[in-house]
C-alpha cells in the first residue's frame, strides 16, 4: 500500500518537474489566448494552477495555453482523479473491514467508471469522425456530460447533433456542447 502511494506521488512530482521545465525552456510559438465562461475558468485554474491565467473583472478568464495543452492536462487530472478513487475502491474490496454489502457497492462503483470512460472515449472517436473537428473532450460527470470540441465555432446542427450522440450514449443526462478555437 505505502509502495503504491509513494510511486504514484514521486510519478507525478516527477512529472509536475518535467511540465514546469518543458514551460519555462519552450518559446511562446503555438500558443493562444482565448475567452471563456466561467465553468471553462474553473476547469482551466485546476489545470494549470493559477499560472499563465488571468481573470478579468467580469469573471472571464484569458489564458497563455494551447488548447492541445489544455485538452492534454485536463485528460490527465481526470484520469488521475479517476485512477485514485479506483485505488481507494479497490482497498474496500480487498480490506477485511468492509461488509459485503460496501464491497458489492465499491465493486459497483469499480465498473461504472470504466464504463463511463470507456464511453467518453468512444463518444469522442464519434464525435471526431462525424466531422473534421481537431480534438474533442468529453467529461461525463453526475448528471452531466461536458462535450468541448476544438473547432473555429459550431452552428447549432452540429451542436445538436452531438447531443444526440452523447444520449444514445449515456442515456437521458443533461448536455453541455461547447467549442474552443483551434489554434
Amino acid at each position: 500500500m505505502v509502495k503504491k502511494q509513494t510511486v504514484w506521488l514521486l510519478t507525478m512530482l516527477s512529472l509536475l518537474i518535467v511540465l514546469s521545465v518543458y514551460y519555462m525552456t519552450s518559446p511562446d510559438n503555438g500558443e493562444m489566448a482565448f475567452i471563456q465562461d466561467e465553468e471553462w475558468a474553473e476547469m482551466t485554474e485546476e489545470a494549470e494552477g493559477t499560472e499563465g491565467v488571468e481573470t478579468t473583472g467580469e469573471g472571464t478568464v484569458i489564458s497563455q495555453i494551447s488548447t492541445e495543452e489544455l485538452f492534454a492536462t485536463i485528460r490527465l487530472q481526470q484520469q488521475n482523479k479517476r485512477d485514485q478513487l479506483q485505488e481507494q475502491l479497490s482497498e474496500i474490496v480487498t480490506s477485511s473491514n468492509f461488509t459485503a454489502q460496501e464491497k458489492n457497492e465499491a465493486l459497483e462503483r469499480m465498473e461504472t467508471i470504466k464504463e463511463t470512460q470507456s464511453k467518453e472515449a468512444i463518444l469522442e472517436n464519434t464525435i471526431r469522425a462525424s466531422a473534421p473537428y481537431e480534438d474533442v473532450l468529453v467529461r461525463a460527470e453526475d448528471d452531466i456530460v461536458h462535450v468541448t470540441v476544438k473547432a473555429s465555432d459550431l452552428s447549432k446542427t452540429e451542436t445538436n447533433e452531438i447531443i444526440q450522440m452523447v444520449s444514445d450514449e449515456f442515456g437521458k443526462k443533461r448536455v453541455q456542447v461547447q467549442f474552443q478555437p483551434a489554434s
